[in-house]
């Protein structure tokens, strides 16, 4: 079994380390981005099994 399984929040702890290590400033503005994201696709979903 030489490929790994990857969990869903893999990618979303990626990125929150990318974010971790960039400068004050500019990680503000990534965890604003990441949030707008987050929030988009949370919103989509509510949308998109309300109309099931």
């Amino acid at each position: 079994m030489s490929e790994e399984m990857h969990e869903p929040g893999d990618a979303l702890v990626s990125q929150l380390r990318l974010v971790e290590d960039q400068p004050l400033d500019e990680r503000a503005r990534a965890y604003v981005q990441l949030h707008e994201e987050l929030r988009a696709r949370l919103e989509g979903g509510d949308a998109a099994s309300s109309r099931s």
